[in-house]
């Protein structure tokens, strides 16, 4: 296997572009399905020394651009974005363990391969490995989708997708041609055999975030088997606007999802419902009428059943937060 290391992305996307090699950031997804038979081995561009995909940017209107190789742990340490962006750097500083940030970059957590053990054990054939089915649709699924999107029945991974859903955030995207996507349109749930749309031409180069609005308020809350270094279960990022300085009734809010569907997923219907909430009071009957309507967004399977009641609860338990609703 051989690693080239460009130092800057046209080269970088020279080596990529119809030569069959990939893309390396940080490295643990890549090290893990290398190890897992789920890729073979073929030759890496390493993207480390490419500095124009590292960092943060801030524009005079206050939004901000972040490169796909910032370490995830600079989101979760940099004060600024904290302030401007307290989703996401909740949702960073939740991820796996202290040493998985400080390696992990933005761009590998939102284009990471999914975690079904069908998929990461060589012995079983996938839609991502070239089989024609789903074995764990009628095998151990017990952490699969409860909103049913296509054939494949791995909720996508990525933590930070949900939280940038939620800040409206969008991606630029080089290689063949630079575009710019919103972060729900880098998912298709529909496609079995892909966990993100980019093909293997393409490099994900940058995420940029709107500018904050006066008086935001988020959190970030996920439902694990453990407390630290667990894959969720189910995840909600929650961003409510709140008068000029946080606490006048909710004028627009932003709810989304993980852990439930092959792509991180907003609710609608729940932001709407927050909207005149007031911080500092327990949500009302709107937003109850919404929690129960969730229901109907689900189709389990049958062993993730148990998490029709497990989102409610979870986007319940997140709204209460980023209302700051005294404890019962």
């Amino acid at each position: 296997m051989t690693i080239t290391r460009p130092t800057d992305l046209g080269a970088a996307l020279d080596r990529l572009d119809g030569t069959g090699a990939r893309p390396r950031a940080g490295g643990t997804d890549l090290t893990a399905c290398l190890a897992a038979g789920v890729v073979e081995p073929a030759p890496v561009v390493d993207l480390t020394g490419v500095e124009d995909l590292r960092g943060v940017a801030w524009a005079a209107d206050g939004s901000a651009r972040v490169g796909a190789l910032t370490r995830i742990a600079e989101l979760s340490g940099d004060p600024l974005l904290a302030d401007a962006y307290p989703a996401l750097a909740l949702t960073a500083a939740a991820l796996a363990t202290p040493q998985v940030r400080g390696t992990a970059t933005v761009g590998g957590n939102l284009l990471q391969r999914n975690r079904c053990w069908y998929l990461r054990n060589p012995a079983f054939d996938c839609f991502q490995t070239g089989g024609d089915s789903c074995p764990a649709r009628s095998g151990d699924h017990l952490y699969g989708v409860v909103v049913d999107q296509g054939p494949c029945a791995a909720p996508h991974p990525s933590s930070l997708a949900v939280a940038l859903l939620a800040h409206g955030a969008s991606v630029r995207v080089a290689g063949g041609r630079e575009r710019d996507l919103p972060v729900a349109s880098l998912y298709d749930g529909t496609d079995p055999t892909r966990d993100h749309v980019l093909d293997s031409r393409e490099v994900l180069v940058s995420v940029a975030l709107p500018a904050p609005a006066p008086g935001e308020r988020a959190a970030y809350l996920r439902a694990t088997g453990r407390s630290r270094a667990e894959w969720p279960l189910v995840e909600v990022a929650v961003r409510l606007v709140c008068g000029d300085d946080g606490t006048g009734p909710v004028s627009s809010a932003s709810v989304a999802v993980g852990g439930v569907a092959r792509t991180p997923l907003l609710l609608p219907g729940v932001a709407e419902a927050l909207v005149g909430a007031v911080p500092g009071t327990a949500p009302d009957e709107n937003v109850d009428v919404a929690l129960a309507a969730l229901a109907d967004l689900c189709d389990p399977l049958p062993a993730t059943g148990y998490k029709v009641d497990l989102l409610s609860a979870t986007v319940r338990a997140g709204v209460e937060r980023a209302l700051g609703t005294p404890a019962a």
